[in-house]
């Protein structure tokens, strides 16, 4: 396997992981085989060079916590894999089913005819989740600093101020 292409999976590994939070499931989206995926996926986390990627990408999406990243996935991850399964001939092959983006799916239905019916998840429910979460954490903020402004402001610390 060429430097590049090992480079290149190694790079996916990390944005994989920072999406999911899940070394074994990043391992296998970055193309490395399901059989060998959480002992490469600890070697991978191990290796200062991922690591330091690994933090510089957190710091990029540092206000996402688990929860608002897959509000986040769900209000604005793609759904052509879905597509991809709905148009196929057939059911493909478990390794092409494994490398398939389906996170924003909520239910697959296979009909007698050989239908298929793919439900995704609720996009604006997830957007309005995402609101509520912001305004809350804001109003947390908000009311954090109103404490330690009254606080640092009260009487007592005023008049011993004075003396």
């Amino acid at each position: 396997m060429s430097v590049r292409n090992t480079d290149a999976r190694r790079r996916e590994f990390c944005c994989y992981y920072i999406m999911s939070g899940n070394p074994e499931e990043a391992a296998v989206r970055a193309g490395y085989t399901k059989e060998t995926a959480l002992s490469t996926a600890a070697k991978l986390l191990k290796n200062p060079q991922n690591r330091k990627m690994i933090a510089e990408l957190r710091n990029v999406f540092s206000d996402s916590s688990p929860v608002k990243a897959g509000l986040k996935r769900l209000a604005f991850g793609s759904c052509k894999d879905a597509v991809i399964l709905a148009f196929a001939e057939g059911l493909p092959p478990s390794h092409v089913i494994e490398k398939l983006d389906l996170f924003n799916v909520s239910e697959i239905k296979r009909d007698k005819n050989g239908g298929v019916e793919i439900k995704l998840c609720d996009r604006l429910k997830a957007l309005e989740k995402l609101y509520e979460i912001e305004n809350s954490c804001s109003s947390r903020d908000m009311a954090a600093d109103l404490i330690n402004a009254l606080t640092a402001s009260s009487p007592s610390e005023v008049d011993s101020s004075e003396n």
